[in-house]
């Protein structure tokens, strides 16, 4: 694979002008192609085959409107006036106005609140949600202007109205990548250097995300979908290119032509790269696993845009390189430009670590390593406690900010209606006649957890009845999950028993439920295909089980920290008014296995390259003390840079109104931060201590003989001839900016 790369990446550097042009020609056109197609990103939260699904599908055979795309308004008065003339006869008008839109289908007459403070009503559309957008939403709100000029308070929520006020992830890049910019400077000490990764990941991340927008025309993509993969693709391709452009600068520093060093980057660093995204994308397509389409269809956004990310590295940075050549280095700030000249003189620190930060504290480390590996261990269980406390929930529009108007209309009916107006259970019953349906509303009336049950509306063709059940607690309590499952296991079984019916709880709460317990009996098979995947493509790299199974652990560590975290921050409330959320929410059932998933692969990313170091040192010394302070110190400060652009990154995106993309960005942060310093400094180093050469053991390969001048093997002379040409495939040339 070395030989392979380094004939892309010298190719690349020699014929600059036309790698460039192909990429710009491949961005454009893919955009071209993804809009002429098509292609849109829509939010269907279908689970088949559980029971919330099977209600909604019965409802819509038998009534043939139910389950249309639909926006709620809520009319409220402050001064407790409502049904004034005035305004009677501005609401009157406005849903004329409403019913004469383009693709509204019908306006149900407003429904009245006790307190006669407010009113609500439906707006159904004839069109598929794909097939709308944020101009129906306009053109509602345009309709309240004049209610709204009589004092009334007009909201909107629904998912047309969500097509109006979707999320926007512009400021959150601009500052993502700003943040990366200072990181490369100091990294790097040169403008030119510093700009290159941000070039990369930019025309990078407009080349992926018109393939996902492409993609989208044959598949089911949800409009969070493309927020998480420029989050991913930038934070990836960042670290990507910075770890090609180390190599690169290195062996510049040493004499190598710019096609030269272009080619020898691409095989030693590009060989980490295409491992530590290969693990990515595999372990982003593992959520294929989970069973249920959209958080499929995010894997699938995700996966495309890492690879194109990848493969941007791999060829347009080499072009760029070869382009410039020694002018890599050009526009070098005074202050830093001695640091790294004097980092990228070869020397003995580049093999043994001596004399730099990171060496002494690995040797340090190494003396101490019992001591850190259980103290180290005891610090991440600790935070990974809250974990156990988590709760999967269904988050509705009582989590928006408060600004939007999905949240006010969302907060004006639990005032004025009761909490579990905001999302009503609907039952399908089939195979009853209407008398028995009648007989199910009187008993579900009797919970004490049902604020109102409707009478059984008849379908046409007489084979099945809808009812409407409201509960006293919103939608995310855990009341009304206790309510679902009551109905499903003891009030519809008893009251049906014997007719031969059957009755079906649906609605989007009852899906949100039916989601969790998904996630429940799944999240294992996800963990155990990720994990699988992961450790097979590192025992391919390194031929070392041991190595691929205690990185697997690594990383579950760090995973557990993350979700500690983020348990602790939006189910406990510590410093959610830090990040702009103003109440506690529970985690919503589809992050669990997004971030598990995209976290396993990322933080391999770090592990790969550490252990390419290590196992570089090893092959020539046959010392495995040599090899993890070596290791370390060669890529201390390439890989603390890149964690702290991609911790950058991540944490941008937590402006983003959407709480989802909130829990995603504190949750990936945390795990970069964590497994850049207290698993790569600490634990690593520390377990890899424990293990000495056992870590690097081999099913058939005998221990070696020889040995050094502290009792440990020394590889033979076929190892050592194999470690001379299995060097190139490590990441040592991260010299220039390991400091």
């Amino acid at each position: 694979m070395e030989r392979l790369l380094e004939t892309l990446g010298r190719t690349c550097a020699l014929r600059p002008w036309r790698t460039i042009a192909a990429w710009l020609v491949a961005a454009v056109a893919l955009l071209a192609l993804g809009q002429a197609a098509g292609g849109t990103f829509v939010n269907d939260f279908r689970v088949p085959g559980v029971e919330s699904q099977k209600a909604t599908d019965e409802a819509r055979d038998h009534f043939p409107s139910f389950g249309a795309v639909d926006s709620q308004i809520v009319w409220h008065a402050p001064d407790g006036e409502l049904d004034t003339p005035e305004r009677s006869a501005a609401v009157k008008r406005m849903l004329a106005e409403v019913r004469e839109q383009p693709d509204v289908s019908g306006v149900d007459p407003p429904f009245p609140s006790e307190n006669g403070r407010a009113a609500t009503t439906s707006v159904a559309y004839d069109k598929e949600l794909g097939e709308l957008d944020k101009s129906h939403y306009e053109r509602l709100d345009d309709a309240a202007e004049p209610v709204r000029a009589t004092g009334l308070d007009v909201e909107f929520r629904g998912m047309v109205v969500d097509l109006g006020n979707e999320p926007t992830t512009s400021a959150a890049e601009l500052v993502g990548l700003g943040a990366a910019l200072i990181v490369l400077i100091i990294a790097f000490g040169s403008l030119v250097a510093a700009g290159l990764p941000l070039v990369v990941a930019a025309i990078g991340i407009v080349a992926g995300t018109a393939l996902v927008l492409l993609v989208g025309s044959v598949i089911d993509i949800p409009s969070s979908a493309p927020i998480i993969a420029v989050m991913l693709g930038l934070g990836a391709g960042i670290d990507y290119a910075l770890f090609i452009l180390s190599r690169f600068r290195a062996d510049l520093a040493d004499g190598h032509s710019p096609a030269d060093a272009a080619g020898h980057a691409s095989a030693v660093a590009g060989h980490a790269v295409v491992f530590a995204g290969g693990t990515v994308v595999v372990a982003i397509l593992g959520l294929s696993f989970a069973g249920i389409p959209f958080v499929g269809a995010m894997g699938i956004a995700g996966a495309i845009t890492v690879a194109v990310m990848m493969v941007a590295a791999l060829t347009l940075l080499p072009a760029l390189l070869g382009l410039l050549g020694h002018r890599v280095n050009a526009l070098p700030l005074p202050r830093l430009r001695g640091a790294r000249r004097a980092a990228a003189t070869p020397g003995e620190a580049e093999h043994t670590g001596a004399g730099t930060r990171a060496g002494r504290w690995s040797e340090h480390v190494y003396r101490n390593r019992i001591v850190y590996a259980c103290s180290a261990t005891a610090v991440l269980v600790a935070l990974t406690a809250p974990l156990f406390s988590l709760r999967l929930g269904n988050p509705d529009d009582g989590i928006q900010p408060s600004d939007l108007t999905q949240r006010q209309a969302y907060d004006l009916i639990a005032d004025n209606f009761g909490p579990g107006w905001n999302a009503p259970l609907v039952i399908t019953v089939t195979g009853a006649d209407e008398d028995r349906a009648g007989k199910l509303t009187a008993a579900l009336k009797k919970d004490p957890e049902v604020d109102e049950a409707t009478p059984p509306k008849r379908s046409t063709d007489g084979e099945a009845s809808l009812l409407t059940v409201v509960p006293r607690h919103a939608p995310q309590d855990k009341e009304v999950s206790d309510l679902v499952h009551r109905i499903r296991d003891d009030i519809a079984p008893g009251v049906l028993a014997g007719s031969g019916g059957e009755a079906l709880v649906g609605g989007s709460t009852a899906l949100q439920i039916d989601m969790a317990d998904v996630v429940g009996q799944r999240l294992p098979w996800v963990v155990l295909a990720v994990v699988g995947a992961g450790t097979l493509l590192l025992v391919g790299m390194f031929r070392a089980p041991v190595i691929a199974l205690k990185a697997a652990v690594m990383t579950l560590l760090s995973i557990g920290v993350s979700f500690g975290v983020i348990t602790a921050m939006f189910q406990w409330g510590w410093g959610l008014e830090l990040i702009g959320v103003d109440k506690t929410v529970p985690i919503m059932s589809a992050v669990p296995m997004l971030l598990f998933a995209v976290l396993f692969g990322l933080s391999m990313d770090y592990e790969v390259f550490l252990l390419s170091a290590v196992r570089e040192s090893y092959r020539k010394t046959g010392d495995p003390r040599r090899a993890v302070i070596a290791g370390l110190s060669s890529t201390a400060g390439v890989i603390t840079a890149a964690a702290v652009i991609m911790a950058c990154v991540f944490l941008s995106f937590v402006s983003v109104p959407e709480t989802l993309i909130k829990i995603i960005g504190i949750g990936l942060a945390t795990a970069v931060i964590i497994d850049a310093t207290l698993i790569r400094m600490v634990l690593v180093p520390a377990v890899m201590a424990l293990l000495g050469e056992a870590a690097w053991w081999r099913p058939g390969r005998r221990r070696p003989g020889g040995g050094s001048a502290d009792g440990t093997a020394v590889p033979s002379g076929a190892d050592r001839e194999a470690g001379a040409v299995g060097a190139e495939s490590g990441t040592a040339g991260a010299r220039p900016e390991s400091g």
